[in-house]
């Protein structure tokens, strides 16, 4: 054979070649809008609550501003996705159990630590984080393996 007629190697991407740049990439950008979700979700509960909502019910709506957002900047910007019915049932599926245990943990969370004697924003901010931190571990892995995989 000619070198002409030798297949040529053909050069991917570094991101796609070490394996790990669409991993970091994916959540670095997961955790910005996470971030980003959080402000929304936890400036909703605030004042919500300084309006006299009960912290139950202010955290649910909270909650469902702040995945809303969090939905919309991932599927564009984190996964890179189009718009999809089935992708979007995933995503309602997903986030009726993390609205499930997060609101539960926040609600479980609250009473308790309120219990310690912390002051009460003090007993918000670890209720909320504690809430946040365990639904955006699930929401990732369940997103990224799931819903969004690779093709």
């Amino acid at each position: 054979m000619t070198e002409q007629q030798l297949p040529q190697p053909v050069e991917l991407p570094v991101e796609e070649r070490t394996g790990h740049g669409r991993l970091s990439t994916q959540l670095v950008r997961f955790v910005l809008t996470g971030g980003l979700s959080a402000v929304v979700d936890f400036g909703l509960l605030n004042l919500l609550m300084l309006l006299g909502l009960g912290h139950s019910p202010a955290k649910a709506l909270s909650f469902v501003a702040g995945t809303t957002t969090a939905y919309l900047i991932n599927r564009r910007w984190t996964f890179r996705a189009e718009p999809s019915t089935r992708r979007f049932v995933a995503v309602v599926l997903l986030y009726a159990a993390t609205f499930a245990l997060q609101v539960g943990l926040f609600t479980l969370l609250y009473p308790w630590l309120d219990g310690l004697g912390l002051a009460e924003l003090w007993v918000r901010v670890v209720a909320f984080v504690i809430a946040q931190g365990v639904a955006t571990a699930v929401n990732f892995v369940v997103q990224r393996a799931v819903i969004f995989r690779l093709r």
